[in-house]
């Protein structure tokens, strides 16, 4: 299978965040996944969106390859990858919401600025 992949870049207003809701859902639709992957998917991306920043816009960039979904979403300030390095304990944190519903958490920079990609396998 080729990579499909879409980017959205959005304002980072609240009544445009569920854009990328729509689009991850059409895209689940048309891989045929289950409604529990879809879920996972969909809490990840909203508990990521749902960080406070600054005024700029928000890109989210969705691929899908070899049996797995990566999705790329950023930038955020320092504070999110703080956040997401910081050991919650037995605290309901982002990262470990983040690990419960996905695969695999990575922070990445580009640009000097950090950004979050998920993963989350395809399965049958």
């Amino acid at each position: 299978m080729s990579a499909d992949e879409i980017t959205l870049h959005l304002p980072r207003e609240r009544p445009f965040l569920g854009v990328a809701h729509l689009v991850v859902g059409g895209l689940a639709v048309r891989l045929d996944l289950s409604f529990e992957q879809l879920e996972d998917l969909q809490v990840a991306l909203g508990e990521l969106l749902e960080q406070h920043e600054t005024e700029r816009e928000i890109t989210v960039s969705v691929r899908v390859e070899s049996g797995t979904i990566h999705a790329l979403v950023g930038p955020f300030d320092g504070s999110l990858e703080q956040e997401l390095a910081r050991d919650a304990g037995d605290a309901l944190g982002l990262r470990r919401v983040l690990e419960t519903v996905v695969d695999g958490v990575e922070v990445t920079n580009r640009d000097g600025q950090p950004w979050v990609e998920l993963t989350k396998a395809m399965k049958p």
